[in-house]
């Protein structure tokens, strides 16, 4: 009879259930399924998966290890509860996942199948332990988030107002309540601002980051807060590549035999990161900003297209702030951070290149 030397909890999260499976590993790595049930996503839901795991967790002498994806918010609850009992447990970016079951040749996908493959992924490597962001950078996510929705709904009723005020009818009423719900909601967005600040200010580890990486000409408060809280401090990420997938700059290839299709940026990762960056990358390479108003140029000058040229400093810019954090360092524009390549990013966003 062979030894169990781990035991792991794959689960599946969703709005109003989880799935899970537990699974064991033995000293031949044989990774073999013990029990499989769904819960309900609710706190008694979460009560009843911990008697379940106690039931079936027998041999408690191997570890056990919980491992689950990082999709939307569904999940938190479920971590941040297992994260107090006494098990190790991992969140994993969900590309990361992804390719995994498929390397395992799965052809069909439900939520039972994921959790399988989650608890043989967790068996069988050695995943990073995961810890919950802190009271401030949740709320500092927040925050975030709720003043980019305000800048879309100011965006979006200013658009409208627009669009009433040029009609060959006027109707003062109809314009007026469109001015008053633009008026209210800047003054709403002057209080998130506000209320950001704040968070930042609170926690003196938080400031001092924020501050490293608006040391960077174009990146301002708002940039670093939203950048640290998206990443929860870059806390899931161990190198560049891994952020670069996260925040959907990594680069989607299509070439086979003498086939060369396009090649782009997959777009499908953290769409407020891509955001956030968009500003401060026209910004830079307005104001001549180096090193990264001299990628645009390199990038221009070969492809012809303006938008493969932000991108790439989006993309680059989004390395410098990783290795800034990382490395507690201010921003040196005389400086080539060594960490940082120069592959220069070149997405075709379905335009064809400049020929040569």
């Amino acid at each position: 009879m062979e030894t169990i030397i781990k035991w792991s909890l794959g689960i599946d999260v969703g709005l109003k259930n989880i799935r899970c499976c537990l699974s064991s590993i033995d000293t031949t790595q044989l990774v073999k399924v013990k029990a499989s049930r769904k819960f309900a996503n609710t706190a008694g839901g979460l009560q009843e998966l911990l008697v379940w795991i106690k039931k079936h967790y027998k041999d408690q002498q191997a570890p056990l290890s919980v491992t689950m994806e990082a999709t939307g918010v569904y999940y938190e609850r479920c971590a941040l509860f297992l994260q107090q009992q006494p098990f190790r447990i991992s969140v994993v970016l969900p590309t990361k996942a992804k390719r995994y079951l498929q390397s395992l040749g799965l052809k069909s996908k439900n939520d039972k199948i994921d959790a399988e493959g989650l608890a043989k992924m967790g068996a069988e490597q050695q995943l990073k332990e995961w810890s919950a962001s802190s009271p401030q950078m949740y709320e500092l996510r927040l925050l975030t988030r709720q003043h980019e929705d305000m800048q879309k709904s100011i965006t979006s009723f200013g658009n409208q107002l627009h669009a009433i005020t040029h009609r060959m009818y006027k109707f003062e009423d109809i314009e007026n309540r469109y001015r008053e719900t633009v008026s209210h909601l800047e003054e709403l967005l002057k209080q998130v601002e506000a209320a950001i600040t704040e968070t930042i200010k609170a926690d003196a580890k938080l400031k001092q980051k924020v501050d490293l990486l608006s040391s960077i000409k174009g990146i301002g408060e708002l940039s670093a807060a939203t950048i640290i809280a998206e990443t929860n401090g870059f806390e899931l990420f161990e190198s560049q590549k891994q952020l670069e997938s996260y925040a959907g700059y990594d680069v989607i290839e299509n070439q086979s035999g003498n086939h060369v299709g396009k090649t782009k940026i997959s777009k499908k990762g953290n769409s407020h990161i891509r955001r956030m960056l968009h500003m401060p990358a026209l910004n830079m390479v307005t104001y001549k900003v180096k090193p990264f108003a001299d990628l645009y140029e390199r990038v221009f000058s070969r492809t012809g297209i303006k938008m493969k040229g932000y991108v790439a400093v989006q993309r680059k810019l989004l390395a410098i702030l990783y290795t800034l954090y990382k490395k507690n360092q201010m921003f040196d524009d005389q400086y080539q951070l060594k960490t940082i390549g120069e592959k220069e990013l070149e997405p075709s966003f379905g335009l064809a290149s400049k020929k040569p």
